[in-house]
Order: C-alpha cells, then structure tokens, then sequence
C-alpha cells in the first residue's frame, strides 16, 4: 500500500478528521510502514488527535491506532492494535465507551451519596 491509497482508506473510515500522511525516508523491501495524524477541530482548537500506524511485514499486516484528547499538547489516552484499521479504531471507542460508562456509574454513586437520606 502507498501513502495516498493509505489517505484514502483513513478519508473513507474516518472522514471526520484531517489527515496528514507522514513520508518515511527508509523502507527495506520486506516491511512497509506508514502513519498518519488526523486532526478534529473547531477554530484555532484541537478538539481530537488520532494516531495511524500501518505496519506490513510479510503480507502480514496490523494497524495501531492511539487517539488524544482536547489541545495539541495533550497525552495519548489509549492504544488499540488490529490486522484492520475499522477493528483497531472500534477497539478504540469500545474501550473510551467502557471507561465512560464505568466512570458515569461512580459520578452517579457520589451523587447519590451527597443527597441527605429521608428520616435521617
């Protein structure tokens, strides 16, 4: 795969971000690699970054994918890894879900637990 079939693969899945396709100098003839930055914005502020590696080896191919939050300069939060990009990007979100739910149920325990109990 060469780097524009790889930006219209991330446009075709992912239209929602602006991509950069990084150029790699050195490729040896048995592995391939490739990456890309897709940004989500609003203005001047970067709401979302995803991180696109494609890896070929062999034929054999894997996908890792890792997404930041809210600025420029804000950490990685989560990495997912797949032989398809569309599985290592759903890895991702079941995962951001997951913690999503999991957090709101505690936010709504405290909640509860700040309310004064009837009769006491």
């Amino acid at each position: 795969m060469n780097s524009t079939e790889f930006r219209k693969q991330l446009i075709k899945i992912m239209p929602g971000y602006t991509w950069t396709i990084h150029r790699n100098s050195y490729i040896p003839t048995t592995y391939s690699y490739l990456e890309a930055t897709g940004i989500q914005s609003s203005g001047f502020n970067r709401l979302s970054t995803l991180y696109v590696i494609r890896r070929e080896t062999d034929n054999v191919v894997e996908y890792e994918v890792k997404s930041a939050g809210y600025g420029r300069a804000s950490p990685w939060l989560s990495t997912s890894r797949d032989p398809s990009l569309a599985r290592a990007l759903r890895g991702l979100q079941d995962h951001y879900e997951q913690k999503a739910t999991m957090y709101s149920g505690h936010a709504r325990a405290l909640k509860i637990g700040r309310k004064r109990k009837e009769g006491g």
